[in-house]
């Protein structure tokens, strides 16, 4: 069988995408027996997963439930999570004898370098009998029985086709919308989508009253769209950044405020009154920063209530105090977009997949796994787990 000169290269198992949802997907399949072909645009395999963590690849988290998801139906990661957990990928990475250490909040990181679990899905993929190309866009699908494409100038079939392209996010990544065009080609529904995991900007007067912050980290539990976390913010020369502000970042609504508490754990306007009586003389300054850095305090005497004795403050100063911190509410101007964010919230709409096996239930023998679904992480390992999950879950299957 040829078309235009070209044999047809007949696959039980074609996936396109070579991130992590479609390596284990495809080592899982291998491990099978069946026969898989990897096909990636770019010019090496898991880019994301090598940039992940700042190198060393936040590979998973050892506290991941079902709880740390986003998606428009929230039972959906259940049976995937279930079936393989974090455990079984941190038996996979000592199987293959990668050093890893917990960071904080069970976030597993790689001792030395993210190539390691690069490696490693390379080596299992290997001993499948997995064939994996890189620099291979798939320009051209026909989902069908069996379903047909062009793999760079070389026709394909298979049986089964598997879509890991992820979602738009980090485009320098070579991320395209490519798998959500397709789910839209053929009539599956795609839910909205929007970048996650992303710094907030900031413009005109707020980001002015901020100037000369960037670089500071403060300790907070940071709220947007009635989710809250307790962690770092971080100034910007454009904004907040910092976990907690990515982390919100996944719930906040354009036109809406983030409210960050910036003494977490502390009745803010009883410490004051109380300090107010056992050290009068202190500065109001110099109680805000052992919180706040000395620069935060100084600029925040600066804009919200003047720097004084805390006996020469009023109840009602002191009220004026604590409305700027407890919580300080910052009204974002937009994010950073899908340039920065890590990923993209929204995609393939989960009930027109089977959440067994990921597969289409329109269009027999098509998968859709990892971001390309509408199922979004926490920061934390949490996003690399569903890649993980769904990936082995459609790989049973295939």
């Amino acid at each position: 069988m040829s078309e235009a000169g070209h044999t047809v290269e007949a696959f039980d198992v074609v996936v396109v995408g070579g991130g992590a949802a479609g390596l284990m997907c495809a080592l899982t399949a291998g491990a099978r027996g069946r026969r898989v072909l990897v096909l990636e645009h770019a010019n090496r395999v898991g880019k994301k997963i090598l940039m992940s963590g700042g190198g060393r690849c936040n590979f998973t988290n050892m506290y991941c439930e079902p709880e740390n998801f986003i998606s428009a139906n929230p039972h959906f990661v259940k049976s995937a999570l279930s079936r393989y957990t974090q455990w079984d990928f941190i038996a996979l990475v000592e199987k293959h004898g990668i050093p890893y250490h917990e960071k904080k909040l069970g976030q597993l990181f790689c001792d030395d370098s993210s190539k390691d679990i690069v490696r490693m899905l390379l080596d299992e993929c290997a001993a499948a009998g997995v064939t994996v190309r890189t620099d291979t866009p798939v320009t051209q699908v026909e989902p069908g029985a069996p379903h047909r494409l062009m793999a760079g100038s070389q026709p394909v079939s298979c049986e089964s086709l598997v879509i890991a392209t992820g979602g738009y996010s980090i485009p320098r990544m070579g991320a395209t919308g490519f798998g959500l065009d397709l789910a839209r080609s053929q009539n599956i529904p795609v839910r909205p989508t929007r970048p996650a995991l992303v710094p907030f900007t900031l413009s005109g007067r707020p980001l002015e009253e901020l100037e000369g912050l960037s670089g500071v980290s403060l300790d907070t539990v940071t709220r947007a769209g009635g989710a809250g976390f307790r962690e770092n913010i971080l100034f910007t020369h454009r904004g907040l950044s910092g976990p907690a502000v990515l982390q919100a970042s996944s719930y906040w609504v354009e036109g809406q405020p983030v409210e960050i508490d910036l003494f977490p754990e502390l009745d803010l306007a009883a410490h004051l009154r109380e300090l107010r009586e056992q050290r009068p003389k202190v500065e109001l300054k110099s109680v805000l920063g052992e919180q706040l850095t000395r620069r935060v305090a100084q600029r925040w005497c600066e804009l919200w209530v003047e720097n004084r004795p805390l006996d020469q403050l009023s109840n009602a100063d002191i009220d004026q105090v604590v409305a700027a911190c407890q919580p300080w509410t910052v009204w974002p101007a937009g994010t950073e977009g899908y340039r920065t964010a890590e990923v993209t919230l929204g995609g393939v709409d989960t009930d027109a997949l089977s959440s067994k096996t990921m597969e289409c239930r329109s269009a027999p023998g098509l998968y859709f796994i990892g971001e390309v679904v509408d199922v979004t992480g926490h920061l934390g390992g949490h996003n690399f787990q569903w890649a993980w999950a769904s990936g082995h879950a459609a790989g049973e299957y295939v």
